[in-house]
């Protein structure tokens, strides 16, 4: 019968659906604007929440939002940035960037979100996996010890892919 078909053909898609579910996120984060930052701390969170393996790929300025002298001092640029919602000129006057940062923070604080050293700290204790690349490191002559306590290793790009290759993995660069 019809509905003997169709509801074969629903079991069908649903198990293909099963087989094609995301099995683990990895993010390249190469800067380190705070939108960028947050984007990326955003989605590794939520990954981890919905049981999805996650893994960050810290490279060249996006290195700053895991050392520690400089993690919670990510600013929101306003030259150059599409989105600002004035004149690029304005965006260049002085105090204006300052300004931008500090009103984003403000905003995140009243929606209770985290300051970096403590959502990276918590993607880490969720499982998540967080890692430097050797190359950014071994060029801005970054150190181990730079890093955050919960860095899971230094890796190069290739042994990055490998971490991430295997069904059911996505790579999103941010």
């Amino acid at each position: 019968s019809i509905m003997t078909t169709l509801e074969a053909t629903q079991a069908k898609v649903n198990e293909v659906k099963k087989d094609k579910k995301i099995k683990k996120i990895c993010f390249i984060l190469s800067k380190s604007q705070m939108d960028s930052a947050y984007a990326a701390m955003v989605m590794a969170n939520g990954a981890r929440m919905e049981g999805i393996e996650s893994e960050m790929f810290f490279t060249f300025f996006g290195l700053d939002a895991i050392t520690k002298k400089k993690m919670n001092d990510l600013h929101q640029p306003t030259v150059g940035n599409p989105s600002f919602p004035f004149p690029a000129m304005i965006g260049g006057l002085p105090g204006m960037e300052a300004l931008v940062t500090s009103q984003m923070k403000k905003e995140m604080e009243r929606l209770d979100m985290p300051p970096v050293d403590e959502f990276m700290e918590m993607i880490s204790m969720s499982g998540g996996k967080i890692w430097a690349c050797k190359l950014a490191m071994d060029m801005f002559k970054l150190k181990k010890e730079d890093m955050v306590d919960y860095l899971d290793g230094i890796l190069t790009i290739g042994d990055f892919y490998e971490r991430a290759a295997g069904d059911g993995s996505h790579i999103i660069f941010i």
